[in-house]
């Protein structure tokens, strides 16, 4: 993300310009657009001109207009933004007041004003900004047959490309066949990698799954590296590693981002941070459950004794429609930090975030336990 401008006043009143530069920014912009405030930026708009036939002819140009902000869709697949709302600006091919969608990809800027930019809506800017915070890491992960290329990015993750082929069985006669399906998978899946991994982003390129199959694929990307002369994958084969997922499924991405290979190549970044806060979360949960909680009642209840050592939320609780729950997380947030705890805004469209979202989306460790409010109903 690029920050074109930001201009706030003492009440932290005003607006920032940014660039989205990929769908992870986009999310981030989701996270940050919301009903009530303005938002500025160039549209496409179909117009309609009399000919000199008689008829009509349809255009399409390009529009810059400012919408009071009413709803904010984010679509994964096509990678964009839809900010609907009323247009505010005077202007020829759209009346005052009108709806209208400004439909944002990435490249163009978005303006944003709020009445109110609080604390976590300018670490979300800030951390967007950051390209030391994303993850850059691309996974393959493969059984026979099946393989999904994801991409893992700070904030979001990304299945890229899904890879299926039936496979027969190894035994008797249909060796053969089993034998050229499996070469024709392994080639599908190199393709794969090839049209959805840029290795001048990405850290590093892991191969997991199962069983033996990732051991497979390493060895064919490899050689058809150096039979095809794929300049790509031969410098880059230092950075190509495997590792062990339970499964060929998104939901395995949690086995590999806990690997040690893997988080010695993303230690430093936000993903890594958060993966080593849910771990440590799960381990005081079976170690001393009066010092780990979660739910709303129970982290609350925690939070007015002061005892929160490390508070895990997820930004879907910041996108709630309801100004005081945001304002009552926000509070939290800043109170923890002033009482020298650690915070972790878990994005719900990452690995980790999913899993904490399964546990009502906030959860904390505790710096001592509080068994008279474990086992209360909150």
């Amino acid at each position: 993300m690029k920050l074109l401008e930001k201009k706030l006043d003492k009440d932290a009143k005003g607006h920032v310009k940014l660039v989205p530069e990929n769908a992870e920014d986009l999310w981030q912009l989701y996270n940050i657009a919301a009903a009530g405030d303005a938002a500025s930026g160039v549209t496409m708009r179909k117009i309609s001109k009399d000919n000199a036939a008689g008829g009509k002819d349809t255009e399409r140009i390009k529009v810059r207009l400012t919408l009071d902000v009413e709803s904010v869709e984010f679509d994964q697949e096509g990678e964009e933004l839809r900010i609907k709302g009323r247009n505010t600006t005077e202007n020829e091919h759209i009346r005052l007041g009108a709806y209208h969608t400004l439909e944002l990809t990435p490249g163009r800027a978005l303006s944003i004003r709020k009445d109110n930019w609080d604390a976590v809506h300018l670490e979300v800017i800030e951390a967007a900004c950051n390209p030391a915070a994303s993850a850059d890491l691309a996974v393959v992960l493969v059984t026979e047959g099946l393989a999904n290329v994801i991409l893992v990015g700070g904030s979001c993750t990304l299945v890229r490309a899904k890879v299926e082929k039936s496979m027969p069985r190894k035994r008797g006669a249909a060796m053969a066949g089993y034998e050229k399906a499996l070469n024709t998978f392994l080639e599908n899946t190199l393709q794969a990698v090839l049209r959805c991994v840029d290795f001048s982003i990405v850290r590093c390129l892991v191969l997991a799954g199962p069983g033996f199959t990732k051991e497979q694929l390493h060895r064919y990307m490899l050689d058809q590296a150096v039979k095809r002369d794929l300049k790509e994958l031969a410098s880059n084969k230092s950075r190509i590693i495997e590792a062990h997922a339970s499964s060929a499924f998104k939901h395995s991405l949690k086995d590999v981002l806990s690997s040690p290979t893997v988080m010695t190549q993303i230690k430093d970044t936000k993903a890594a941070a958060e993966t080593r806060a849910m771990e440590e979360f799960y381990s005081m949960l079976v170690a001393d459950s009066a010092r780990a909680f979660y739910g709303p009642g129970h982290v609350l209840a925690a939070h007015e004794r002061l005892a929160i050592d490390k508070l895990l939320i997820t930004d879907a609780l910041f996108r709630c429609s309801d100004v005081k729950t945001r304002a009552k997380w926000v509070a939290v947030v800043e109170s923890v930090r002033d009482a020298q705890g650690t915070v972790h805004i878990f994005s719900s469209m990452h690995v980790s975030g999913e899993q904490l979202q399964n546990l009502s989306g906030v959860a904390a460790v505790l710096r001592f336990p509080l068994p008279d409010i474990e086992d209360m109903e909150l």
